[in-house]
């Protein structure tokens, strides 16, 4: 199969990290690129020496993928002119600012008979590809999604600008059905919520604990996952893949070993595994699965029905906060 002729558009910070990895990655022929800020347009011109497209649709007039990093509030209006087009879309998270937009870019999608994939980078973090196998039926999940204040991204709830990442992935393990959602958060320098903390009980019995920040004084995005038998613990931030579970019954412990004594004087092995976490870039990895997808007419990865579920609940949770009125830290 040919290269793809692949266009940008938004060349603000993300879609900068997008355009520098396209023009490194084989399968793609990078075109150009669209964005109203005269600023943005000549920073990427320079940097990168590449066309700058006089409207968005110049843009896909001229390409055969649109990979849209715009605001939120903009992507439904670009997906769904390049899906108009026929074009393939690469849209970054969230995949639209309303649920209604979602579902109708799901129903072009199919219409056109092209491939979409939404950015929900975590899913090819290195850390969590070497921990994915270890986690077969968790039935606890807590997770931090901290950060240091950033004014970039605070016109959204922190639900929709960091604790989606976390929805995403947790939805993607647990494969079963919301039953029910609380929550709580608190405006502290924005007019939206800056620290959010929700539980999510599945059908299935798992429970999740996700708390996300945007005004921590240190960075952290790490996950834990607790089965049967196993603790899962994955670093998004650091990299890093921890895997600490029993041995099978059965198993003699040496002396050095460490070991618990189950109540029926049975010992079982605590063994500590730490796979192997390449050394990837997940923005280029998920860039290069949807030139894959494409070639081989396969499912993406993310699919814009994952991007939907992961909106649905990140919306949930926001309107938990709004009905619960709690402005205090107390519950966090």
């Amino acid at each position: 199969m040919n290269n793809l002729k692949i266009g940008v558009l938004g060349a603000g910070h993300l879609g900068k990290i997008h355009l520098k990895l396209l023009s490194e990655t084989e399968g793609y022929d990078l075109v150009g690129f669209y964005d109203p800020d005269p600023e943005q347009v000549e920073y990427a011109k320079q940097e990168f020496g590449i066309e700058a497209f006089n409207s968005v649709d110049e843009l896909i007039e001229a390409v055969d993928v649109v990979d849209v990093v715009t605001p939120t509030l903009s992507h439904y209006d670009c997906a769904s002119k390049a899906l108009r087009s026929s074009r393939h879309v690469f849209i970054e998270k969230p995949v639209t600012n309303t649920l209604e937009e979602a579902e109708s870019l799901m129903k072009l999608a199919m219409e056109a008979n092209v491939k979409v994939q939404v950015g929900h980078v975590e899913r090819f973090n290195p850390a969590f590809i070497a921990g994915k196998p270890y986690l077969t039926n968790p039935m606890f999940i807590e997770s931090h999604r901290l950060a240091q204040f950033n004014p970039r991204g605070t016109d959204v709830p922190v639900v929709m600008d960091l604790m989606i990442h976390d929805l995403d992935i947790i939805l993607s393990i647990v494969g079963s059905s919301v039953k029910r959602i609380s929550a709580s958060g608190v405006a502290v320098v924005s007019q939206t919520p800056d620290i959010a903390n929700a539980r999510i009980e599945f059908a299935n019995g798992c429970v999740a604990n996700i708390t996300a920040s945007r005004i921590s004084l240190k960075n952290m995005r790490k996950t834990r996952f607790f089965q049967h038998d196993a603790y899962v613990a994955i670093d998004f931030l650091k990299k890093k893949t921890e895997v600490v579970r029993l041995d099978d019954k059965g198993a003699e412990p040496s002396d050095n070993d460490l070991f618990i004594e189950l109540p029926d004087n049975e010992k079982r092995k605590i063994n500590f595994e730490f796979p192997e976490v390449k050394n990837t870039n997940a923005i280029q990895e998920e860039l290069r699965a949807f030139r894959e997808c494409i070639e081989n007419n396969g499912q993406p990865a993310v699919t814009i029905q994952d991007g939907y579920n992961a909106l649905l609940v990140a919306h949930q949770i926001v309107e938990k906060l709004h009905l619960s009125g709690d402005l205090s830290m107390a519950n966090i």
